[in-house]
């Protein structure tokens, strides 16, 4: 049946204007939620999320799982996908996201202002919220040094043993990502064939030790003294000072003397197929506050991107480091070579 407006009719017309006002209301009420799917542990989000509901009213979902399925899921679910934001860690996944072409643009002086810029996509892709430094740590007990504050680099790791007084290296598998992304620093540094030789030094290093599915079983391992020092994540050392079972590690930030320490970030993006922009992009820009930028980075002991913002005791013991500043879409870019190098060099 169609309807018609008898214009004779004698309507109010603040009623046509709360009808018009309703009909405008629909499509915003609709987009009062956000899909989120995410490869980060759902208890480091969740009191996050929980807060940023209680203060605009936007109901988060949040789908967790593996960032290599969560992505695919989405290319094969195009326009269909219920996904609004994919957050994930590392910039290499993010860049394969991008790749794969299912992020659209965020505009936002917001995001522009806070988030620096070798911190996120430079076509405003994807953004990163916290840092991840991946540095050295030793067997304070083992490694013996001159210096009150070593600084050693990633390089030096792969000199001949008798240089150093320690037991050999252990190192989490190449087969990880974070690993996959320093290497990919490394690249962009030092060229492909002096990373090639740094890579194989490691493994000569490794002494043949199979290498260790996790940052934090390779820091017992340095612990115990089964090894002199590794690479890992900050945040493992850290929930391992907390629990006291770090009695004999010490961290050392590398390459202070040159391109500063690797880092790495977790970050999310925009669904181009999000069917609730708005409120996504309103979570986006409350990750960047400066609550929610302390608490997000607190929770898994990470660093926040944006300066200022105040971190965990832990890692305020640890002092100011000097980070890298590589532009963290070239660690996607550069993420096939460095798989390559792992490869040739015997890098498990």
């Amino acid at each position: 049946m169609r309807m018609t407006i008898n214009y004779n009719m004698m309507v109010p017309r603040f009623f046509l204007l709360t009808l018009i006002f309703l009909a405008s209301c629909t499509v915003e009420d609709m987009d009062n939620e956000v899909v989120i799917f995410t490869s980060r542990q759902p208890q480091l989000i969740e009191d996050l999320l929980t807060k940023f509901t209680a203060e605009t009213g936007i109901k988060v979902t949040v789908l967790s799982g593996n960032a290599q399925q969560l992505m695919e899921r989405i290319v094969i679910e195009g326009s269909s996908t219920e996904a609004d934001i994919l957050m994930t860690v590392d910039a290499g996944v993010l860049w394969q996201a991008a790749m794969n072409n299912i992020f659209q643009p965020v505009e936002s002086a917001i995001l522009d202002s806070r988030i620096p810029m070798h911190l996120k996509d430079e076509n405003n892709l994807w953004f990163g919220f916290s840092k991840r430094a991946r540095t050295i740590v030793v067997n304070k007990d083992i490694f013996i040094e001159g210096s009150s504050n070593p600084s050693l680099t990633y390089e030096d790791l792969a000199a001949p043993l008798f240089d150093w007084e320690f037991p050999g290296l252990c190192l989490r598998t190449s087969k990880k990502v974070y690993n996959q992304s320093l290497i990919a620093s490394m690249i962009d540094s030092l060229g492909i064939e002096e990373t090639t030789e740094i890579v194989r030094g490691w493994v000569k290093n490794l002494q043949g030790r199979q290498v260790y599915t996790s940052d934090t079983n390779v820091l017992k391992a340095v612990n115990s003294g089964a090894c002199g020092m590794t690479i890992v994540n900050t945040y493992y050392l850290a929930r391992l000072v907390e629990k006291g079972e770090a009695e004999n590690l010490r961290l050392l930030w590398a390459n202070q003397y040159d391109r500063g320490v690797h880092v790495n970030i977790s970050g999310a993006g925009l669904i181009k197929w999000s069917k609730n922009q708005t409120s996504a992009i309103k979570l986006l820009e409350w990750l960047s506050s400066e609550y929610a930028q302390n608490l997000y980075a607190r929770e898994n002991m990470e660093y926040p991107v944006v300066p200022g913002v105040d971190i965990h005791p832990i890692l305020q013991e640890w002092g100011n480091f000097k980070e890298d500043l590589i532009q963290v879409d070239k660690l996607g870019l550069l993420q096939e070579q460095a798989v390559f190098i792992a490869q040739q060099a015997g890098y498990n």
